[in-house]
C-alpha cells in the first residue's frame, strides 16, 4: 500500500458518518410538534371566545342561552310530533316563562335564532329569492336579550315624544309597535324579521311561509287581538302543521290556541 493509499484509509477510518436520513426525521418531527402546539392554540382560542359569548348573552338576558357558534351547523331537527313550545304565546298580555331556555344558531347577516328553527327558516329564504329580485331575503332581527329590546322600546318611544306626544301618549302609541321586554316574541328565538329588496317577498311570504312552519304574525286585521299592529316583516315558528292549519282558516295564534283550548 502506497503513502496515498494508507492517507486515503486514515481519513475515511476518522470520518464519523451521519446518516441524513436521521436528521431529517428530527426535522419532521420538530415540525410535527410545531403544527401540533399551533392546533392546540387555535382550538383553546376557539373554546375561550365560545365561552365568553355563552357567558356575555347569559349576564344580558333572564333566558338560558348556549350559542352554537358555526353559522353552517347543522342545527338539531325538528321531531316530527313538533313540540308545543312551538306554540308558546308571547304577547302584550302574556310573558316569557321565568324559565324559558333557547340554544342559538346565528344565521346569515349575523343574527340569532333558536337552533331548531335554523334550517326550515334558511329553506323559506331560498325559496323566496325568486320574488325577491334573486337575493337571498335577509334576517334583520331574531333573538333578543331583555336588554336589547329595552333599548329598541325606549328608541321607538323617543321618536313620538320628539314628535310632540306625551310621555303617556308616546308609550301607549310605541307599545303598539315595540313589545315589552319580557312579552315578545324575539326573546323566544322563534321569530324573525325579515328585510327583502321588493314588496313582493312579502307577498310572496305570506302566502307561503306556512309550507315551511311559519306564520304571518301580526296582520293589521288582528290587532285587536295581538296588541301588535301590523308587521309585514315578522314571521314567528310554529310547525307546519299548526301554520298550515292557522293559514287555511284565517287565524292568528291567539284565535287558534283559543280553538285548541276549547276543544
Amino acid at each position: 500500500m502506497n503513502h496515498s493509499t494508507q492517507y486515503a484509509s486514515r481519513r475515511m477510518a476518522s470520518y464519523s458518518y451521519k446518516p441524513r436520513r436521521r436528521r431529517n426525521s428530527r426535522k419532521l418531527a420538530v415540525r410535527v410538534i410545531r403544527l401540533s402546539t399551533l392546533a392546540l392554540l387555535g382550538v383553546m382560542a376557539y373554546l375561550g371566545i365560545r365561552l365568553l359569548l355563552t357567558l356575555s348573552l347569559t349576564r344580558e338576558s333572564g333566558t338560558s342561552v348556549q350559542w352554537t357558534l358555526e353559522s353552517n351547523a347543522l342545527p338539531p331537527s325538528i321531531p316530527q310530533d313538533e313540540s308545543s313550545d312551538y306554540l308558546l304565546l308571547v304577547n302584550p298580555w302574556n310573558s316569557l316563562p321565568e324559565d324559558y331556555q333557547v340554544t342559538l344558531t346565528q344565521v346569515p347577516g349575523g343574527e340569532l335564532v333558536d337552533s331548531r328553527i335554523y334550517q326550515p327558516l334558511m329553506d323559506m329564504l331560498e325559496a323566496a329569492r325568486e320574488s325577491n329580485l334573486g337575493a337571498l331575503p335577509v334576517v334583520v332581527s331574531g333573538y333578543r336579550t331583555q336588554e336589547t329590546q329595552q333599548e329598541i322600546l325606549d328608541q321607538k318611544i323617543e321618536e313620538y315624544l320628539s314628535q310632540g306626544y306625551s310621555s303617556q301618549e308616546a308609550e301607549e302609541q310605541a307599545l303598539l309597535l315595540v313589545a315589552k321586554p319580557g312579552y315578545s316574541e324575539h326573546q323566544l328565538g322563534l321569530a324573525v324579521d325579515i328585510n327583502g329588496e321588493v314588496y313582493d317577498v312579502y307577498t310572496w311570504l305570506m302566502e307561503n311561509s306556512y309550507r315551511y312552519g311559519f306564520i304571518f304574525r301580526y296582520s293589521g286585521e288582528k290587532t285587536e287581538l295581538t296588541g301588535i299592529s301590523q308587521e309585514v316583516w315578522h314571521y314567528r315558528y310554529v310547525g307546519v302543521e299548526a301554520a298550515t292549519e292557522m293559514y287555511e282558516q284565517g287565524l292568528c295564534l291567539e284565535e287558534y290556541l283559543g280553538l285548541n283550548t276549547a276543544a
